[in-house]
């Protein structure tokens, strides 16, 4: 079965096409067999790319809305030589859908879940609208595939209250779905499901803490393959500090600072989110890698911001070793979780009393994949695990499928 999985910006436009054993669960090989996308959407001219078997593909023509960006990435799929015979072989089109308040978990895309989406836009700001757009279009411009939303806040549907809830009246819960819902859940899916099938279970299960570490982070306390609490709340802007979003903060600081600039709380926000995390603490920048070379050059508001990002990841992995009474494995996924052998360092420094011992050639070794790098006399097993949140999504889509087909054969018999 092929399954095309969407990537979509404002102005871009990502893909991944997999083929996947048909049936919930399906067992057999799961291939890749094509990446690309399109780039500068609504321009007078957009790159439309792809990767086939390591062959690259390329072309250039007016590309103005994500309908026609899907169109022109099939017409290269379709084309001699490409993995597609026909567009009728891609079952279906699976999103990696951010934020649905009252709609989550794995759902066909119809005006209910559009309407959920547009709900929730002001929480997720820079990724619902442009979904939002897109699957309509989408929708309208080619009805017999079918869209598949596969929403990052269906893995942590598993929190209990106690982790979930916020101090607030119930009606705020009840009636306006103030909670925290979390985010990043293909990437932490996918490493808990590598974690169960690298790390014997415990007497007590097993208990682990997923890092998913890059532009935007969060970390997630897993039990047995179910998330159990997570860093993010309500919104993507929270939690860890982000490459340029702050992450945490007080809502009544916004308050003081409002009262004292004169600005309007919007313009506040959009501060916070654009214009503050790694990159307003450090005034460089929020990527890492520029992060670890200023301060090595001794950049003191560099390895400040450095610092406060390692510090809430550590405070969010305490959390969880008490949560979960204890810790078998932690995995480190993300652009940074896999690049940064500082920042892993740096994360569990001085936890060797906690069982958790890094090996530090193994960890700073020019490798890549997915590897083991704790010392032979750690307890808790540290694993790097290189996410693929498009095949969990792929998957997810593919489950769907098949279970509605189950259903239906079901009632025709």
């Amino acid at each position: 079965m092929k399954i095309l999985v969407a990537n979509l910006g404002s102005t871009s436009f990502k893909y991944r096409l997999f083929d996947l054993p048909e049936g919930a669960g399906g067992a057999g090989e799961e291939r890749e067999l094509a990446r690309g996308g399109v780039e500068r959407i609504g321009a007078a001219e957009s790159r439309v790319y792809a990767s086939v078997g390591g062959r690259a593909i390329e072309s250039v023509c007016p590309v103005p809305n994500h309908a026609v960006a899907l169109q022109a990435a099939l017409e290269q799929l379709t084309a001699d030589g490409g993995p597609l015979t026909s567009v009728d072989e891609v079952a279906a089109v699976g999103f990696k859908a951010v934020h649905g308040g009252r709609v989550s978990g794995v759902v066909r895309v119809g005006p209910n879940v559009l309407a959920a989406m547009e709900e929730m836009a002001a929480v997720a700001p820079a990724h619902n609208p442009p979904y939002v757009r897109a699957m309509r279009l989408l929708g309208e411009r080619m009805p017999g595939v079918p869209l598949i939303a596969a929403f990052e806040t269906g893995f942590h549907a598993t929190i209990p209250d106690h982790n979930a809830l916020y101090a607030v009246p119930t009606d705020w819960v009840d009636q306006h779905l103030v909670r925290r819902w979390g985010f990043h859940g293909a990437s932490h899916r996918f490493v808990a499901g590598r974690l169960g099938a690298l790390v014997p279970a415990g007497p007590k299960g097993l208990r682990a803490i997923s890092c998913h570490l890059g532009g935007s982070s969060s970390v997630c306390w897993i039990r047995d393959g179910r998330s159990v609490g997570t860093s993010m709340g309500m919104s993507p802007q929270s939690g860890l500090p982000q490459n340029n979003r702050a992450g945490d903060f007080d809502p009544f600081a916004l308050l003081h600072v409002a009262k004292q600039t004169g600005r309007p709380f919007e313009d506040l926000l959009v501060e916070l989110s654009g214009n503050a995390g790694l990159a307003g603490m450090s005034g460089t920048s929020g990527d890492m890698r520029d992060l670890e070379e200023a301060a090595a050059s001794g950049n003191a508001r560099a390895q400040t911001a450095i610092d406060v990002y390692v510090a809430s990841i550590r405070h969010w992995l305490g959390g969880g070793i008490v949560e979960l009474g204890g810790l078998d494995a932690i995995g480190f996924a993300g652009g940074i979780g896999e690049n940064s052998p500082l920042t892993r360092a740096a994360v569990v420094a001085g936890l060797d009393d906690l069982g958790i011992v890094l090996d530090a050639e193994a960890n700073t070794a020019k490798a890549t994949g997915e590897r083991a790098i704790h010392a032979p006399s750690s307890r808790v097993a540290i694993w790097v695990i290189p996410t693929n949140e498009e095949l969990i999504v792929a998957r997810q889509a593919r489950d769907l499928l098949a279970s509605e087909r189950a259903t239906a054969n079901g009632k025709g018999s």
